[in-house]
């Protein structure tokens, strides 16, 4: 996934030098688009199922954060108030354009990209297995489904997914747990087996 500039709303010129509290807001704004620009990109690209797409969301959403970063700095959780702001450009980005999530699409494109390099008649088995796995995790329950996403997907730990969605991290492993449960029954497999394994 290729990497952008992200928005320039705070920060100084070469003839401005701009306040103390200015400064202080673009170093706090650019530590944050840092961290998560990447994986907000993996994750808009995984909805929409376009690289363009991802990166007008991405951008979109990380404008509107600039645009209000000094009360997102005052939230309880800087992480969830962000998190919540790029879930709603996606889901207006899908809106707009009369389109459902790609997610199942676009994971599949992955695994088939992945398949090719295995031998031909493994191919098929692991390209099965894994579409049904996509599948079954677009069906889990909207906090279930964004728990596995953020962890086995995107690539978050589980504090940070704690942070993103305003929870502490028992609640984490407690939808991780549920969703894979779900994941196991929807796949047909054995429960007992899949409890300790991530999916």
């Amino acid at each position: 996934m290729s990497r952008y500039a992200g928005p320039r709303v705070f920060g100084t010129t070469d003839t401005d030098e701009g306040t103390e509290t200015d400064r202080h807001l673009s170093l706090s704004f650019e530590a944050f688009h840092a961290t998560h620009a990447r994986k907000w990109l993996k994750y808009a690209y995984l909805h929409t199922g376009g690289r363009d797409a991802a990166v007008e969301v991405t951008r979109g959403a990380f404008r509107r954060l600039a645009a209000v970063w000094p009360h997102a700095l005052r939230q309880a959780s800087v992480e969830a108030f962000a998190w919540a702001l790029l879930k709603e450009c996606v889901v207006e980005w899908l809106y707009d354009h009369r389109q459902p999530t790609a997610l199942t699409e676009t994971a599949a494109f992955a695994v088939v990209t992945k398949a090719l390099l295995r031998e031909f008649q493994a191919q098929f088995a692991l390209l099965e297995s894994q579409l049904g796995l996509y599948a079954a995790i677009a069906r889990l329950p909207e906090r279930q489904c964004d728990v596995i996403v953020l962890r086995h997907v995107i690539g978050y730990g589980d504090a940070q997914i704690a942070a993103l969605l305003g929870v502490d991290e028992a609640t984490v492993r407690s939808h991780a747990s549920r969703g894979r449960r779900r994941l196991a029954a929807a796949l047909g497999m054995d429960q007992g087996n899949a409890r300790g394994n991530r999916p």
